[in-house]
């Protein structure tokens, strides 16, 4: 599955526009704010919201940004990887 990428946002629709993941992150106060993953339910159990977490880590470490998980699966996602800790701001 290919990524698009806008600021705070990476995210896949199919042909016809449909979105079917997505993770945002809207920057507050300079931190990057991980508050909401989704993903259809045709593509449940695939690894494709570790996948858009693993996007969102490569892009803030990229950037050189911090970030701080709200949303409970980025909660997790942090915590099942002790190497991306330190993005963590």
């Amino acid at each position: 599955m290919e990524f698009c990428k806008e600021p705070g946002r990476i995210f896949a629709t199919d042909a016809t526009g449909k979105l079917l993941a997505e993770v945002t992150f809207p920057e507050r106060e300079g931190v990057a704010v991980i508050n909401h993953t989704f993903v259809d339910g045709s593509l449940r159990g695939q690894g494709i919201t570790g996948q858009l977490l693993r996007a969102v880590a490569d892009t803030l470490r990229q950037d050189g940004r911090k970030a701080k998980a709200t949303c409970s699966y980025a909660i997790h996602w942090f915590e099942m990887h002790p190497e991306e800790q330190d993005l963590l701001g």
